[in-house]
């Protein structure tokens, strides 16, 4: 079987015989149900990014901080590997326990 040229290097004729097949309407008939693992792929890619839901969800605050104190939090943050946020969250949960 001969190697197909680019489409930039065809000319209009074989450019158009070439991409006929999508001339066609969408025929459902030749569709099939997915399969579990392609439903499950589907379901991944169709779900929405955004932050994974934690207890009731969460809500943006301002808080305003001394700088020498902010700069000491996003060290430890960092060095524990965990956000700014998470740190002050278990900040918050240990004091009010």
């Amino acid at each position: 079987m001969m190697k197909q040229k680019p489409y930039w290097e065809m000319t209009t004729k074989e450019l158009a015989e070439s991409t006929k097949q999508f001339d066609e309407p969408m025929v459902i008939d030749r569709s099939r149900p997915l399969t579990a693992a392609e439903r499950a792929q589907w379901n991944r890619i169709k779900r929405k990014r955004g932050r994974p839901k934690v207890g009731r969800g969460f809500k943006r605050i301002s808080v305003s901080m001394e700088q020498g104190l902010l700069k000491r939090v996003t060290k430890l943050a960092k060095k524990r590997k965990i956000s700014r946020s998470k740190l002050l969250a278990q900040v918050l949960e240990k004091s009010l326990a």
